[in-house]
């Protein structure tokens, strides 16, 4: 992502002290901007008019139950209002769009599992087609000090067969760095990178492939859960939703927006 330098400069000391501080001082960066947008690019004297118009007609409405004509026009009165309502604060929405997909994309690549830390284990899956068949081999890593297998060997090779068109190796890192694993189908050999680290990073967890027989290559990493609400447990994505209907609602009570 070419965002992901810039948000990892500015974010990545906080995220590296505490990921549920920094998730929630995002959520209200975003929540501050998007309400200040908001109040700089809508006419809140109009906002105000047109939501005390609505409400007047909503009124007007459940007086005259018994009269279908009249609820008719008031009905489309009330239409209409709701319209010009939802126009005007619309125009905030669609600047600030961009902006807040590209940062939520840089969470996702960032927050949402949990990395390969040192002497921790993980699997590696391949994907293949329904057509494969055979097994897949694990081309040992030159230094083992780095990475271990963790597969019995057969014939001095790590060799899994295709089992259901996947194929799963067992690995640990040893140590904080870059590698490559790189695995043998037939006479053709494909690469996934991994990162071993003590910092909330990792490497894309998914490679597609989609040649004739592999569809893909995943490092099956662990969901980041990083708040526990009465044994409900969020990712990022569930506590910036939460946090910042919390922060938006605060902050236009606040500056008594409409």
């Amino acid at each position: 992502m070419v965002f992901d330098s810039f948000f990892n400069t500015i974010f990545g000391p906080l995220i590296n002290f505490n990921i549920l501080f920094a998730v929630i001082f995002v959520s209200f960066l975003i929540s501050l901007i998007m309400t200040l947008v908001y109040k700089w690019m809508t006419d809140q004297h109009l906002m105000k008019s047109l939501k005390e118009d609505m409400k007047s007609h909503q009124s007007e409405i459940k007086k005259h139950k018994d009269n279908p004509q009249k609820m008719l026009e008031l009905q489309k009165l009330a239409m209409d209002k709701n319209m010009k309502y939802m126009m005007h604060s619309m125009k905030p929405t669609l600047v600030t769009f961009i902006p807040i997909i590209i940062i939520f994309g840089w969470l996702s690549s960032s927050l949402a599992y949990v990395p390969l830390y040192p002497t921790m284990e993980f699997s590696v899956t391949l994907d293949f087609l329904p057509a494969a068949t055979g097994s897949v081999e694990l081309i040992a890593p030159k230094d083992l000090k780095d990475i271990t297998v963790l597969e019995e060997q057969t014939d001095n090779k790590y060799i899994k067969a295709i089992q259901n068109n996947q194929a799963t190796f067992k690995l640990k890192g040893n140590s904080p760095g870059e590698y490559i694993l790189d695995f043998k189908h037939g006479d053709k050999t494909y690469s996934k990178d991994i990162l071993i680290t003590t910092s909330q990073q990792y490497k894309p967890i998914l490679k597609a492939i989609n040649d004739d027989a592999i569809k893909s290559i995943k490092v099956n990493h662990q969901d980041l859960k990083i708040l526990n609400l009465f044994g409900w447990k969020l990712g990022w994505l569930g506590t910036y939703i939460l946090t910042s209907i919390i922060f938006s609602m605060g902050l236009r009570k606040l500056l008594k927006l409409h």
